[in-house]
């Protein structure tokens, strides 16, 4: 449907809506438009610079941080264990 539109057709639609709303509507339109696309363009690009940031400092603590040995610690035992080894001594 939209293929058939064509040079001619665009020109009759941009009249139309340039009589509609006024020359002044629209200048003002577009410019909001282009604030709008500056602000995402913006926002985006902060982004991926927080990304890049929260990166390097992962990485910057995973380098500065000690390494952990794993060791076997012995599990801490309760009352009921405490009680039956007692009575098997007794």
């Amino acid at each position: 449907m939209l293929n058939n539109i064509g040079l001619p057709g665009l020109l009759l639609i941009a009249i139309v809506v340039l009589v509609l709303f006024g020359r002044g509507k629209i200048s003002s339109l577009m410019g909001e438009v282009g604030k709008g696309i500056t602000a995402f363009k913006k926002g985006v690009g902060e982004g991926s610079k927080e990304d890049e940031d929260e990166t390097a400092a992962k990485k910057d603590r995973e380098l500065a941080a000690p390494s952990v040995r794993n060791e076997s610690v012995a599990p801490a035992t309760d009352s009921t264990e405490r009680e039956t080894v007692e009575s098997r001594n007794s």
